[in-house]
């Protein structure tokens, strides 16, 4: 018979909601120190210096987004934008792929529940029940989700499931999907399926999937943003890929963390979607970033893939050993000013952030209605020579709504939803933030001070910018602020920051045009008035 932890924590919807009979044992809600406990005691890892929990989760180092499946399903099928991003699967795949899942997570000798909500809203909370076989995979999801008090336990009942089977191989042949790794999504089902993959990144961002799909159906706007709240009480969110400092800027000693990645936002304000944070800690200093940097020196805390020094057990945080994509996965109260309550008012500042590694975007700049919508579809960044075998040169990235591949609904419903609300609170300012490579592209250049960076982002946050005398890019149309304090005037002007102004002028070109040929996948859904704000090189 499956034993079971302690009684009060366990659900009385038990685990036959799930179509699961496990014949071993069933450790229900188990707090950190259980879990890694656990986690050690079965060899899944190993502690760091100070008690981080520390997996490896080879080969798999990232996520998998050409493995994930949304299952065409009547209730969702003519919502969903189709193709590389949401591949189908029929619902008779699905069926049998869940059914050698189910047998799968059975035959085990554990099994880890974890019963989580998704929203700190309740009005937009998801009850999610993960069911794995590793306590680390456990201890992360409950460092990620929102953690229900004890005596909500007993009670507690799932609306959305995942099944967890990380070392469970797929067939292609026989379940319908690519390789052997698979995340698949079953909307009508209220189920996600993850196999083949130890990466933890794929248990929460399936959830931020279903997200996306779910609130704008209720008139809530999904985002792919961290945010934070300042003394007065003004929200402030800060959209942007992996690698422009989302995390690195929300995480301010001066304001509120509310979240670090996802969130909803509402007719009543912003919300997360989370109880912690996803840190990327590639290079992760207690100079530069000392708010995160002591996450990594807490009990309770997991960090994926880092490489640990053999004799000390201090983490090499410059080191790409296992990858460059090295997190840390902690709860949000280890944020000393962290928001309890996960909620803020509606924005009174929205900042894209971007590092622009062909080095011609202006540090910072304020953006028209226009612009904002124009930038928000275009979701730029770039990466860098070096990252990726065959990158010699600055490689522009589009991703509509700062995360593409989390989208369900087609990116222009998205774009739509965000000018509504901006519409609505007309007192918001759009910010568009460099934080990529001045005076030169990656490689010639240097990248952007964090301390410019973080005075910039401060005084347009704290209204120091709302009268400054402003400078129009040329090129890109921008409205470039003048005269910040703690920022040298040479840098504000990006061109005049490289020693040669006509190699500038031909990198700003060739990035205008980057723009313009991206922004006409969207074809006739963008107005010719969005498509006026764009760049004019």
């Amino acid at each position: 018979m499956p034993t079971a932890s302690p009684a009060s924590r366990e659900s009385a919807h038990g685990l036959a909601t799930q179509g699961l009979a496990p014949r071993g044992s069933v450790h229900w809600n188990q707090v950190a120190a259980e879990l890694v406990q656990e986690a050690i005691r079965r060899g899944e890892g190993q502690l760091a210096d100070m008690g981080p929990f520390v997996a490896v989760t080879s080969p798999h180092t990232g996520r998998s987004p050409k493995d994930k499946f949304l299952v065409a399903e009547p209730s969702s099928e003519q919502d969903v934008d189709w193709g590389a991003v949401n591949q189908k699967l029929t619902e008779a795949q699905f069926e049998v792929i869940l059914a050698d899942v189910r047998a799968y997570l059975d035959g085990l000798d554990d099994l880890f529940v974890q019963d989580l909500y998704c929203g700190a809203d309740p009005a937009y909370r998801l009850s999610c029940r993960y069911v794995t076989p590793n306590a680390w995979h456990a201890s992360f999801v409950r460092n990620m989700f929102i953690r229900p008090e004890t005596a909500e336990l007993a009670a507690f009942a799932p609306n959305f499931t995942i099944l967890h089977a990380p070392e469970f191989q797929g067939d292609p042949a026989k379940h319908g999907i690519r390789t052997s790794t698979f995340v698949v999504l079953n909307l009508a089902k209220r189920m996600i399926l993850i196999g083949g993959t130890r990466y933890a990144g794929e248990l929460k961002k399936a959830m931020f999937t279903v997200m996306n799909y779910l609130l704008p159906k209720q008139g809530v706007l999904s985002m792919h943003c961290s945010a934070n709240i300042g003394p007065k009480g003004d929200t402030a969110l800060f959209f942007g890929l992996s690698g422009t400092g989302k995390t690195t800027l929300s995480a301010d000693p001066e304001r509120g963390l509310i979240g670090d990645d996802e969130h909803g936002w509402s007719d009543t304000g912003v919300f997360n979607f989370e109880g912690g944070c996803y840190a990327k800690v590639i290079n992760l200093s207690p100079e530069n970033e000392p708010d995160i940097y002591r996450t990594t020196q807490m009990f309770g805390t997991i960090l994926e893939n880092v490489e640990l020094d053999p004799l000390t057990h201090k983490v090499r945080f410059e080191s790409q050993a296992i990858t460059e994509n090295t997190r840390a996965s902690y709860p949000l109260p280890y944020i000393a000013n962290h928001v309890p309550s996960g909620r803020g008012g509606h924005p009174r500042n929205v900042v894209f952030l971007t590092a622009d590694a062909f080095g011609v975007l202006p540090p910072i700049a304020k953006l028209s209605r226009d612009q904002a919508m124009y930038y928000f579809l275009s979701g730029y960044t770039a990466k860098v020579a070096g990252t990726e075998r065959g990158v010699t040169e600055p490689q522009a990235t589009f991703s509509a709504c700062f995360g593409a591949v989390f989208l369900v609904w087609h990116p222009t419903k998205y774009a739509e939803m965000l000018g509504a609300l901006l519409d609505a609170h007309k007192d918001a300012n759009v910010w568009l933030v460099n934080t990529g490579w001045s005076g030169g592209p990656y490689g010639v250049g240097s990248r952007m001070k964090i301390g410019y960076t973080r005075a910039m982002v401060r005084a347009a946050l704290d209204g120091s910018l709302d009268k400054a005398p402003i400078k129009t890019d040329p090129v890109f149309g921008l409205a470039v602020p003048q005269g910040i304090a703690g920022v040298p005037a040479e840098v504000l002007d990006a061109r005049a920051t490289w020693k040669d102004a006509a190699a500038y002028d031909a990198q700003a070109t060739k990035l205008a045009g980057m723009f313009r040929d991206n922004i006409k996948k969207f074809g006739t859904a963008v107005s010719e008035k969005i498509l006026a704000a764009g760049p004019k090189g």
